[in-house]
């Protein structure tokens, strides 16, 4: 083994929820390598993105701050990542590390990488008419790794992985795995309320195939989009044990949020605060400091993942993070346990809430473009998939959660000495304006196309040619 740090790979996996991955039970076998991986390391059965969608949830993950620490809580959001926190491409540098982040340019928290690489993450190829994601990915990332193994010190390298985001269009054979059926069926019309929203209609037909009837086919992309993205990193963990790595290196496993398919009127997107969007895997290998075949049932958040990787490289800092060094936990030690926790999002709505093991809160800022009431709340043990809306029933509920949230917001405010960003990230839709009616929201948000989608993620000129070259075919 050599004398240098160990290096550090995170597998930053866009879209992913776990229960969607066969590591964490799902029925279809969509991660069998990752399986793999799991069994040889731990797996934190209960870890959530509390703070969606992109940009605020990386933010979280690469700072080991919420968003009360980050500042950061929109898709657009305005400006760079504060200088009040550092991101771990900082930290990892100023200890000596090389560092390389691939797919993630433009992003706020992607800063202070000392390498920039981007692939082609959202249009399909031409001649196959599918997103060959993972492949393009594994393209640039082996060289680079190549490269990074060649110098006389310790590797960063954060991946961007954009499958399972959409547009799910996995190459062959993956697109038919879960799928037998005839998604032409034309009495099937589970897919007439989705191409009837208005505001991500044209977008959905863009990549969905002409004439697709069956709501199922659709989820079968996704989860083929994993099996497919599983197979492709299955490659880089052979380069790296061909290379002498393995053993050296601290493998992190997660997503920036997860995704909803057909629930809640949320199609093919990551916006709404249910549990399809803030359920998120996280698995880590280290071999012989993590012990192999762990489970951990305990909650995490996606800030505890910076202090964690910090504190397995035994890499001090003078931060005091927000999110937990769950080594302990890994250890098998008694730690501090996390029964409840607040909730945001800024992504197509403006809400915000409080998650207990027994009780969802959703409360809206502005009226939001599903025409969904202004406050929600969901019994988590009765109802897990959130289906019944028991505010009206449970008064007193609704009182001591709004309670609970608003004390936690103003007990972090007075500790960042600064508002909750969720109140002052006013533009958070690029509207330029607060929603007054849900009609207003659903005649004003608008994706479209591929292109539009690229350029909400990314301000990078890349970005901006992008959605000009899909402008220009549209």
């Amino acid at each position: 083994m050599s004398n240098k740090q160990p290096n550090v790979i995170i597998f930053g996996i866009d879209s992913l929820r776990r229960d969607h991955m066969s590591a964490y039970g799902y029925s279809r076998l969509t991660t069998p390598y990752l399986d793999k991986v799991a069994a040889e390391g731990v797996l934190f059965e209960q870890h959530f993105s509390p703070s969606i969608p992109t940009t605020p949830a990386y933010a979280s993950m690469l700072t080991g701050m919420d968003v009360f620490g980050t500042d950061v809580v929109a898709l657009r959001h305005e400006g760079p990542l504060g200088g009040h926190v550092q991101t771990l491409a900082e930290v990892l540098g100023e200890n000596g590390y090389n560092t390389t982040c691939i797919g993630f340019t433009g992003n706020p928290s992607s800063r202070g990488f000392q390498t920039y690489l981007d692939y082609e993450s959202w249009l399909p190829d031409e001649e196959i008419g599918r997103a060959p994601k993972a492949e393009n990915l594994n393209k640039v990332a082996i060289p680079e790794l190549n490269r990074l193994a060649a110098e006389d010190k310790p590797f960063f390298l954060f991946l961007r992985h954009m499958d399972p985001h959409s547009p799910y269009l996995p190459p062959a054979p993956f697109e038919r795995i879960f799928y037998g059926k005839d998604e032409l069926e034309a009495d099937n019309q589970s897919m007439e309320p989705i191409y009837a929203f208005k505001p991500f209609a044209d977008y959905l037909k863009s990549w969905i195939p002409e004439g697709v009837t069956d709501a199922e086919y659709v989820t079968a992309q996704y989860d083929g989009a994993i099996a497919y993205m599983d197979t492709a990193i299955q490659s880089l963990f052979t380069k790296l044990e061909a290379m002498g790595l393995e053993e050296e290196t601290l493998i992190v496993i997660t997503s920036d949020h997860g995704e909803t398919l057909n629930e809640h009127e949320c199609y093919y997107d990551h916006h709404g605060l249910y549990d399809c969007t803030l359920v998120v895997p996280l698995i880590l290998k280290f071999p012989g400091r993590v012990p192999a075949g762990t489970r951990i049932s305990d909650v995490s958040l996606i800030s505890d993942i910076m202090p964690t990787i910090l504190d397995l490289l035994q890499i001090t800092t003078k931060t005091e993070f927000d999110g937990r060094r769950l080594t302990a936990a890994i250890a098998g030690e008694k730690s501090d346990l996390i029964s409840e926790f607040y909730i945001s999002e800024c992504t197509w709505m403006r809400k915000h809430g409080w998650r207990t093991t027994e009780w969802k809160l959703i409360c809206a800022l502005e009226p939001d473009f599903h025409f969904k009431p202004e406050v929600e709340l969901y019994n988590l043990i009765h109802d897990p998939e959130e289906n019944v809306n028991v505010a009206d029933q449970e008064p007193e509920v609704v009182a001591l959660l709004q309670q609970r949230m608003n004390n936690h917001i103003m007990k972090r405010e007075q500790q960042v000495n600064r508002p909750n960003p969720i109140y002052t990230n006013v533009n958070w839709s690029g509207q330029g304006k607060i929603f007054t009616s849900s009609q207003e929201a659903y005649d004003s948000l608008y994706i479209g196309s591929i292109g539009n989608a690229i350029s909400l993620q990314s301000k990078d000129k890349a970005a901006e040619k992008a959605k000009e070259e899909m402008a220009s075919h549209d």
